[in-house]
């Protein structure tokens, strides 16, 4: 698809599949505001996308349109504000990052680990903390294999499979109860259930102390006067997706690219060793390059690679191109990063020094790029609520892990690691590393 895009005079092309909705995808940025902003009205998730994830996804805040995403973005923002992302921070992420990651990572003496696995199970632990306001505890020494944990894992890439086959095949397999959709059921069975089971004791610790000091996401809805199991399920098991995947799948391709660029570690390590005395949350705000290499390495990696939109009625965008009502649309953040005409004819290079400027005394200082050229956390009034908790929480691991270890991947010089998109980007068989200890930062 990238190919095709960046040989498309205005990076945009008409897919017409047979047995499937007509299907048009764009890396137009010019298009992609007229999609998620100008003409937001006219592009919402649409039926294709719904119909797809419904059965794991239900009608939380990423399947659903219209009142009812909007109710749950209203309540969801006040999860989000300074004080909760503080808190977040200090609490919930460095407890797990100090308890957990750096003691198994201390412990591993060079052996093998799977580090995709690693930071999925910490960024689970986090999210299940800040949804649920419980711990699921996947990230312990013996890397337990939870049921919930495997289940949801194995809900999101199953779910993905629908989109890769034409619609009539996955739901002759769902009705006969078949193959992968067999599969499928049973894992969403096992997520719904042990998510309600959490919300059942979080409805009871609510009618025991209706005045919860900190109110997590799950306190939040049942709070709003919705006491619904399977709506309020539902939203949780969005935030879940959200958090658990796409912060797991910036970081893992994030240590890889830094493993190929030591010059960039480098002035990582420099801006670690100057805020080291900083508060936490100070500390992670502050990380400059850092911040810019994150962007710099989503860029290439986006966390969610593809995103589809419904037209509702027909339209021409600011390309020419012709819509017509029912088409699936999808804008290509995975190709956007890789075309010349919005990054140059370095585009290729992992430089995140394309994100910085210096000032006049010589500091870094960042230069953000507009959302519709960049749409790794989408854009417009659908904008990912997170994305200031996914760059602190990301900044934090990468200054708690590389003050102390240097991540070596166990895999032959010369080998790239392959891509596999699922709901979101992850490497294929996983992120072998070895954990190096470092020295003294001095």
């Amino acid at each position: 698809m990238t190919t095709i895009l960046q040989n498309s005079p205005s990076a945009t092309f008409t897919l017409d599949h047979v047995f499937k909705f007509p299907q048009i995808f764009t890396a137009n940025p010019d298009n992609v505001r007229h999609i998620l902003k100008t003409h937001f009205d006219n592009y919402p998730k649409g039926n294709f996308f719904i119909s797809t994830v419904f059965d794991f996804l239900g009608n939380g805040i990423f399947s659903v349109d219209g009142e009812s995403w909007k109710f749950q973005r209203q309540v969801s923002s006040h999860a989000f504000n300074t004080k909760s992302l503080r808190k977040f921070v200090e609490t919930v992420v460095d407890t797990e990052l100090h308890d957990r990651l750096i003691p198994i990572l201390s412990d591993s003496d060079k052996t093998v680990l799977d580090f995709q696995d690693v930071l999925q199970r910490f960024a689970f632990d986090n999210v299940c903390n800040i949804a649920f306001g419980f711990d699921p505890a996947c990230l312990l020494p013996s890397l337990p294999e939870t049921e919930f944990a495997v289940a949801f894992e194995e809900a999101t890439n199953l779910s993905s499979e629908r989109f890769r086959s034409v619609w009539w095949r996955w739901k002759i397999f769902r009705f006969f109860n078949v193959g992968w959709e067999k599969s499928l059921k049973i894992a969403v069975s096992k997520v719904h259930g042990f998510a309600k089971k959490i919300v059942r004791e979080k409805k009871q610790e609510l009618a025991e102390n209706s005045c919860l000091e900190s109110p997590d996401l799950l306190s939040r809805f049942l709070s709003s006067g919705h006491s619904d199991e399977d709506f309020v399920m539902d939203i949780v098991i969005s935030f879940i997706l959200a958090g658990r995947d796409t912060t797991s799948a910036a970081l893992t391709w994030f240590f890889w690219l830094l493993h190929k660029h030591p010059e960039v570690e480098n002035e990582i390590l420099k801006e670690i060793k100057e805020k080291s005395d900083m508060p936490v949350f100070e500390e992670v705000k502050d990380m400059i390059y850092t911040h810019a290499s994150l962007c710099e390495s989503m860029r290439l990696y986006p966390p969610v690679p593809a995103d589809n939109k419904q037209a509702i009625n027909d339209d021409v965008w600011p390309d020419g191109t012709v819509v017509k009502k029912g088409t699936v649309i999808t804008y290509h953040p995975y190709a956007m990063g890789r075309m010349e005409k919005i990054w140059g004819s370095d585009w290729a290079e992992f430089k995140p020094e394309r994100w910085l400027k210096r000032d006049e005394e010589g500091k870094w200082s960042f230069v953000g790029r507009d959302s519709y050229s960049y749409p790794v956390f989408q854009a417009g009034p659908r904008i990912c609520l997170g994305k200031d908790m996914a760059f602190l929480q990301m900044k934090r691991v990468v200054a708690g892990v590389l003050r102390r270890f240097k991540v070596v991947p166990a895999v032959e010089d010369g080998s790239e690691p392959v891509l596999i998109a699922y709901l979101t980007t992850k490497m294929k068989d996983g992120f072998p590393v070895r954990i190096e200890e470092r020295g003294k930062l001095d």
